[in-house]
């Protein structure tokens, strides 16, 4: 039995080839995604470890140091001394970093990263753990020179001698790059400008007497642990929150843990698709090769072999397929992680690939997902190849599932979809988030499961709407197209199912972002009522100096500050909710809108956040000013601040749509990988068909069937398997956006949109993606001899 299932397995290895590339695919997003984390995280607890101080003292704050409202939580420098005066601290140094700052050059070019990474300012001080060193030039001195670290320098041709402009919340300052700093380890992806340590802080923070942090290293012999306990024994007021350099480490790791985790759940989510679509391709290839192999199999038990060998001889071959699939799989994957690390470095963050970390963790997953998804997939085939009968190989026998009754996928598919539909119905009445969201995801999973297995009922009903213009377009070649299709409705729902499921993801994701989009749309109308809004471009806070300049702009009429202020409210039943809340000049229902949520006055604002940015300017022209003047002006006038942009009522709208638009292309990545995997399933099956019906070719050949009337034969059927696939995934996709929607308008997004161009554009692209995947089995079966078609049994 072992030499007849690895004889079998090498005689069918050219359609186990395309089962095997589902798997690689999957197999690699998941060996990949681990290991570009694990390189990640282990580069960066490198970093984080070597670079933290012994004991660090931080302001205490149960939010982030950096408030929404643009203040940076401080502590007194003079807390430096008492940290030194403690028994165990060899020094003690008040550190000085910020991170909302704006840095340009002398064409007021944005100096710093232009993918999301922080510019920092801090203070220049050397010691063993400083993150960079001091490479060429001399170290700042005075408040007119700074550093600049080495990538940002070598990304904006930068040197020893160039201007930049600092734009910091008390104001902006110009300094001379006098010394360029390398990083001694990983940049992870941010831009540094060290400045005079003194200097520093009544440049960036506004007042020479405040630290952002302070750094205490322990003499020999003393532990962190140790340490920090005396410190905390000597301030003894609670106002401080201190951390051992392993603690300091663990905490930027988790903040780095929640990009991480970004990154990793897409390619997890690739894999997902991979695996669930790849799954109908396993068990789409196994079940055809056991129905053309039924007499093969009979012989066998004919000549011994009980239902049990058998049943391990079709799970053998799946083993082994998952095996190969895996092995290549995982090495894609590492390929895979090498693409990903060098292109961070592109973002800035400088990855080695030497340093690459491969853990046990990885393979084992690999080949527990490869082999176990091939494994599952393979099972119910294994079972069907078990229980055919030793006559078989005494007879012509009949392909395995054609004709057998549909009526047990009936019921389970009808209870299944029903319990489906009640969660989604439910969902849609539902009217707390929380418990729409729940049954939105119950419903989605229950319909796509009652879909897949009622699939093969509505094969005939369908098809038959579908191809019935065929038979009158193409005659005999259209009519034999569509009845090949309807033959085996099994083999034609389970081909569909592979397109239908990233379908109906592209279908519902499409309703939800239209819908979204239209929503904010309204929205937008509704509350915006201001000519422009001047913001940040990443919407951090800015400095007083540009409000100042736009107030100063020629044509400018009322202009309104918006700040955001965390608040903790103590509502009627006594829990505690830390929230935002929206800051406004008085002025602000003077012309500009009506808003919901949360808000104060922005005196208010300031007597409780001292010191802080502002986040928005909304902005009338003066009357007798037009809007297109008044814009030109107050682009020049900020023209030095490149980080700030001016918006009218469409670019903010354009300025949503993007954001919803990113969604909505990782949806259509998901499609595109889906579409492949489902172009093997359909190239599968039709290639399968076309050896199961070589006799039945060759008869049609040798009664006057032409080689380009076959091929076009087979692409109708293909076309048409396509197209069923794709109004069934979009069928289901429809519901389930228009389920998304409910649940967005208890966040208030309560427009419903449906993209019907993009709806009718997919259904074309289906029928496109049938043609395609036709043209190889479509050619094969064209080059067949007649005279050995008609002999083939």
């Amino acid at each position: 039995m072992l030499k007849a299932t690895l004889r079998s397995f090498l005689a069918h290895k050219g359609r186990l080839a395309l089962s095997a590339l589902a798997v690689v695919l999957s197999v690699a997003f998941v060996a990949g995604s681990l290991i570009f984390s694990d390189t990640v995280a282990r580069t960066f607890d490198r970093l984080f470890a070597s670079t933290a101080a012994d004991v660090t003292v931080e302001p205490k704050d149960d939010l982030e140091s950096q408030l929404p409202s643009g203040a940076v939580r401080t502590v007194p420098a003079a807390l430096a001394a008492r940290v030194a005066s403690v028994e165990g601290v060899a020094s003690a140094h008040a550190d000085v970093s910020v991170d909302n700052i704006t840095v340009v050059d002398a064409r007021n070019r944005l100096v710093g990263s232009t993918t999301g990474g922080p510019t920092i300012a801090r203070d220049w001080h050397v010691t063993d753990r400083s993150p960079v060193r001091l490479s060429s030039g001399h170290a700042p001195h005075g408040p007119g020179e700074a550093l600049l670290d080495a990538d940002t320098a070598g990304r904006k041709h930068l040197g020893i001698g160039d201007t930049l402009t600092v734009l910091a919340q008390p104001g902006s300052f110009r300094v001379r790059i006098v010394g360029i700093a390398t990083f001694r380890t990983t940049n992870p992806g941010a831009a540094l400008v060290y400045l005079d340590s003194s200097v520093a802080a009544r440049k960036v923070l506004g007042a020479a007497d405040r630290a952002t942090s302070i750094s205490a290293t322990a003499e020999p012999g003393v532990t962190d642990t140790e340490l920090k306990h005396r410190i905390a024994a000597a301030l003894g007021d609670g106002d401080h929150v201190l951390k051992t350099a392993g603690e300091r480490a663990k905490s930027a790791a988790e903040q780095l843990g929640t990009f991480l985790d970004v990154i990793k759940y897409v390619m997890l989510g690739f894999a997902g698709i991979a695996v669930l679509v790849g799954v109908f391709l396993i068990v789409n290839t196994f079940a055809m090769l056991i129905a053309q192999r039924t007499r093969e199999l009979g012989l066998l038990r004919a000549l011994g072999a009980d239902r049990r060998q058998v049943r391990r001889s079709v799970l053998t071959e799946a083993v082994l397929l998952g095996v190969v699939g895996s092995t290549v799989g995982l090495a894609a994957g590492i390929g895979l992680a090498v693409g990903l690390i060098r292109l961070m470095s592109v973002f800035g963050m400088n990855l080695k690939t030497t340093e690459m970390v491969v853990g046990w963790g990885t393979p084992v997953t690999a080949y527990v997902v490869g082999v176990g998804v091939t494994f599952v997939a393979a099972y119910l085939p294994a079972r069907r190849a078990a229980a055919v009968s030793p006559m078989a190989a005494l007879q012509d026998a009949e392909i395995a599932g054609v004709g057998r009754p549909l009526r047990t996928r009936a019921v389970v598919g009808g209870v299944v979809g029903a319990v489906g539909a009640a969660a989604l119905a439910g969902c849609a009445v539902a009217t707390r988030t929380a418990s729409a969201a729940s049954l939105l995801g119950l419903g989605v999973v229950l319909t796509l499961i009652a879909t897949v297995i009622a699939g093969p009922l509505l094969v005939r009903p369908v098809i038959r709407v579908l191809g019935a213009a065929f038979p009158a377009l193409f005659g005999s070649v259209g009519r034999m197209s569509q009845r090949n299709a309807l033959r085996n409705p099994r083999r034609t729902g389970a081909t569909a199912a592979a397109l239908m499921v990233g379908l109906a993801l592209v279908g519902g994701m499409s309703v939800a972002s239209a819908s979204m989009s239209e929503s904010f749309d309204q929205q937008i109308d509704r509350t915006l009522g201001a000519d422009f809004v001047v913001q940040n471009a990443n919407f951090v806070p800015f400095s007083q100096e540009i409000t100042d300049r736009v107030r100063g702009t020629d044509g400018v009429g009322l202009v309104v500050r918006q700040r955001f202020a965390p608040l903790a409210v103590r509502l009627p039943d006594g829990e505690r909710l830390e929230t935002t809340a929206t800051g406004y000049d008085p002025q602000l229902d003077e012309g500009f809108g009506t808003r919901g949520g949360m808000f104060l006055g922005l005196a208010t604002v300031e007597k409780y956040i001292p010191g802080g940015q502002d986040s928005a300017l909304y902005v009338n022209a003066a009357p007798g000013t037009g809007a297109d003047p008044l814009r030109a002006r107050l682009e020049r006038t900020l023209e030095p601040y490149p980080q700030v942009q001016v918006r009218n009522l469409a670019d903010y709208k354009e300025l949503v749509h993007d954001q919803i638009a990113v969604l909505l292309y990782l949806v259509y990545a998901l499609l595109g990988l889906a579409i492949v995997i489902a172009v093997l399933g359909v190239v599968n099956t039709l290639a399968l068909s076309v050896v199961e019906r070589t006799r039945e070719i060759g008869l049609l050949r040798a009664i006057g069937l032409a080689r380009r009337q076959l091929r076009r034969m087979i692409r109708l059927e293909s076309v048409v398997i396509a197209v069923f696939g794709a109004v069934l995934g979009l069928a289901l996709g429809l519901v389930w956006g228009v389920c998304t929607q409910q649940v967005l308008a208890l966040q208030g997004m309560k427009a419903l949109a449906v993209p019907w161009g993009t709806i009718v554009a997919v259904v074309i692209g289906s029928a496109v993606v049938g043609v395609a995947a036709a043209l190889l089995p479509a050619l094969r079966a064209s080059r067949m001899n007649v005279l050995a078609a008609i002999a083939h049994e």
